[in-house]
């Protein structure tokens, strides 16, 4: 490879040199051309009619004050003509006059075209100059001043015949250097066109040359410096894969002494290997970009696949927006073979990498947005009301119902502005709306109210679950690494804590929803003020949700106030008794179970292994870990920071969930205000003109639909749902401190080898 890039190299070079001498003659020749065009305007003489002079030797040393003085010396005139820069010709024209004193005729003419200058490639203005003298000395100056100002002196012919050959010869002179020109331009693309359709190979080649070099320094020597010797990680299922790597590679090599692997037991802790695929390396970066989980850690990710794109449709709930953002990942996720997606800019790459993201973010938009029945701020009436109207009016009804109910008649409907209807009356509600939110909704004044309620608690009864769900699976965190204690002394405190409080709230919400009807709303207790109540132990009695509410809160309220001390203290008390139990701590097991082993809480549990598993006392030969030092008071402020953290996060983050209804009404409103304000505007004018009005209309609530509400609220909605996953979800059992396994692979070489490392 070397040898052929030497090769093209020195090719290129005579190539590119012929070029630039052939070019550089060629400019000599054009202006050389523009110079005997212009300066045959400025002497037009006859050459044969001239009066001839002989030369005077000593033309210097005599007088040359006048006119009649240089006629009675008898000078030769002489002409020296050439190009010379713009910007030089007032300096050139003012040294010729002090040096030359006055006895010479210079006439300037101004070339129409820029030319360029052979010396610097500058294309710039050029003035052609004839300097007439007298004297062969005088002629000497002229020259040197022209040299000087790098001016491109050329030949001046003394005769019109002379001018005509020299003429003739520069065109036929030019049209072959055109001619040579073009040639040496098509050789030279046919070489570089020829070298570029190596490069590619090439750079790939030497990439991955650099990589494997790179490899190949991190590995050590053996004693007899004859071979190397490489600790790796590598995943369990792919070790048989290994072995053949390397008998593959050293038959292929035809190496002597074949490769070989051997398997070493080791206490460090594991980089973290999550095998994912198009579908599921979306979900998996956002987690990542939390942190990247332990060795064996629970990771958040499979769950994110449906809770993440659920809390997002949540805020984004819209049945149109949500079927305009799923047609567009759709579109992304049928043409992702195109290579102009993953070649494109930034923003689309994004969008790109995410499109499934995107695209179950629209499908779960699609499914609330027909909860909510809110379709471009519309309702959609697909199953017809459960409200019935004409059931108000009295004339429906017997006299003796008329009596017990306040219905409507001609007079009240002509005379009243705003009309309610009334549940309790019967006839009027029929039952409710088979999927999501009635219709008639969009067409009540109390409508805010009613859908403020509803996700107001429907948020706090997703936050709860979803919290609680994330305390659960820490559970299993510690099933595995085989801290049985932290289930009883911390996980089931904080479930405990949780579901005691906002646990009741969720079930007073439900209980309510499902035992007071339209007849009996208004006697109703409000739930605010009975989880307010709750903790204030108030004096009077009240009526409360159900019989024997106060004796159930009461204990409530004591498993929570129990919970806190455990909580704060259950967990560094154990490790305490542990600690002055053992002599030694030490450890029997062997591989990659044991992980983290650098917290002063796994060197407490090291001796305790065999307390909790009930196994045998660890024999002789296994390995024992050194005794460090036992920092009872550091241990317990890490758990009462944990515990102060989680008691009063269970408060905020529950309130932080609010951004699920507070995102969602901000969504519908911004959308109703665009219809109001664009289309309701559109379809009010009148049939003659009104087409024409709608069309750009239409154009302009697509724009905006699009940029405000589908991109800004979108992205809104999206940041939400991170921070609902990373703070209030995530903490309750991710630590994500591992590092990511990254294995050595020619795809990665763009990341690692970039062109200017040696």
């Amino acid at each position: 490879m070397q040898e052929q890039l030497q090769k093209l190299e020195v090719e290129l070079r005579e190539v590119t040199k012929n070029k630039e001498k052939l070019r550089k003659n060629l400019l000599e020749l054009i202006e050389y051309t523009h110079m005997l065009r212009v300066t045959k305007k400025f002497v037009r003489r006859n050459v044969e009619f001239e009066p001839t002079y002989e030369e005077f030797p000593s033309l210097d040393t005599d007088s040359l004050l006048d006119y009649s003085c240089m006629q009675r010396l008898g000078a030769k005139l002489g002409f020296v003509s050439g190009l010379i820069n713009q910007g030089k010709v007032e300096a050139f024209e003012r040294m010729l006059w002090r040096v030359c004193k006055g006895y010479t005729i210079v006439t300037y003419a101004e070339l129409d075209e820029p030319l360029e200058d052979p010396e610097t490639g500058e294309v710039i203005k050029w003035y052609v100059f004839l300097i007439s003298f007298w004297g062969e000395q005088i002629g000497h100056k002229v020259k040197k001043i022209c040299d000087c100002y790098h001016c491109h002196v050329y030949p001046y012919p003394s005769t019109a015949e002379e001018r005509r050959e020299i003429q003739e010869g520069l065109d036929t002179r030019i049209q072959d250097l055109y001619t040579v020109l073009h040639k040496t331009e098509d050789y030279l693309r046919q070489v570089l066109c020829k070298a570029a359709e190596s490069v590619y190979a090439r750079a790939v080649q030497v990439k991955k040359m650099k990589a494997i070099y790179h490899m190949l320094n991190l590995c050590s020597f053996d004693v007899t410096n004859k071979c190397l010797i490489a600790e790796v990680w590598c995943p369990e299922a792919d070790l048989p894969g290994l072995r053949r790597a390397l008998q593959d590679g050293s038959r292929e090599s035809g190496a002597t002494i074949p490769s070989f692997m051997n398997t070493i037991p080791t206490k460090e802790t594991p980089p973290t290997l999550i095998r994912t695929n198009k579908f599921t390396e979306g979900f998996q970066n956002i987690v990542d970009a939390y942190g990247v989980g332990s060795y064996r850690e629970v990771n958040p990710a499979l769950f994110t696949i449906i809770t993440f794109p659920f809390l997002f449709a949540v805020m984004f709930g819209d049945f149109g927006h949500g079927f305009v953002m799923f047609l567009f990942a759709l579109l992304l996720v049928l043409n992702e073979n195109h290579p102009r997606l993953n070649q494109s800019q930034e923003i689309m790459r994004m969008f790109f990498h995410g499109r499934y993201i995107l695209l179950l973010m629209g499908l779960f938009s699609v499914y609330t947005g027909l909860i909510y029945n809110d379709c471009f701020s519309k309702s959609v009436n697909l199953f017809g009301s459960g409200w019935n109207v004409s059931a108000m009016y009295s004339s429906s009804h017997s006299p003796a119902e008329q009596q017990k109910m306040v219905l409507w008649n001609d007079s009240v409907v002509r005379h009243s502005r705003v009309l309610q209807l009334d549940p309790s009356v019967p006839g009027v509600f029929r039952g409710p709306y088979p999927l999501g939110i009635d219709p008639i909704w969009n067409l009540a004044t109390n409508r805010l109210t009613f859908l403020n309620s509803f996700k107001m608690k429907m948020s706090v009864i997703l936050g709860v679950i979803h919290m609680t769900f994330g305390v659960v699976l820490g559970i299993f965190n510690h099933l595995h690494f085989r801290k049985k204690f932290n289930i009883y002394l911390v996980s089931i405190p904080e479930l405990l804590f949780m579901l005691c409080m906002f646990g009741y709230l969720i079930f007073m919400i439900i209980y309510k929803w499902l035992v007071y009807s339209a007849k009996t709303s208004r006697v109703a207790p409000s739930i605010l003020i009975e989880f307010i109540n709750m903790f204030l132990f108030p004096a009077s009695e009240t009526s409360g949700l159900y019989v024997g509410q106060e004796h159930v809160q009461r204990l409530l309220l004591a498993v929570t106030a129990l919970s806190v001390p455990v909580l704060f203290l259950g967990r560094p008390l154990f490790l305490l008794w542990l600690h002055n139990g053992r002599s030694c701590l030490g450890v029997s097991r062997s591989g990659y179970t044991l992980v983290r082993r650098d917290s002063e809480e796994e060197v407490s549990l090291l001796g305790s292994h065999d307390v909790e598993e009930g196994n045998a006392p660890m024999d002789d030969g296994c390995r024992e870990v050194r005794c460090e030092e036992f920092n009872f008071g550091e241990i317990l402020m890490t758990q009462v920071i944990h515990s102060i953290e989680y008691c009063l996060g269970c408060v905020s983050n529950t309130a932080s969930y609010l951004r699920l209804w507070a995102l969602s009404l901000a969504h519908a409103q911004l959308s109703d205000v665009l219809w109001a304000m664009l289309m309701r505007v559109g379809l009010r004018v009148d049939t003659t003109f009104g087409v024409l009005l709608l069309l750009p209309v239409i154009a302009l609530f697509a724009v905006l639909t699009v940029f405000i509400l589908l991109i800004m609220e979108g992205l809104s909605a999206f940041l939400h749902a991170i921070r609902l996953h990373w703070v209030e979800f995530q903490n309750k059992f991710y630590v994500g401190a591992g590092t990511k396994f990254v294995p050595f692979s020619f795809r990665l070489l763009s990341s690692k080898f970039n062109d200017g490392m040696a």
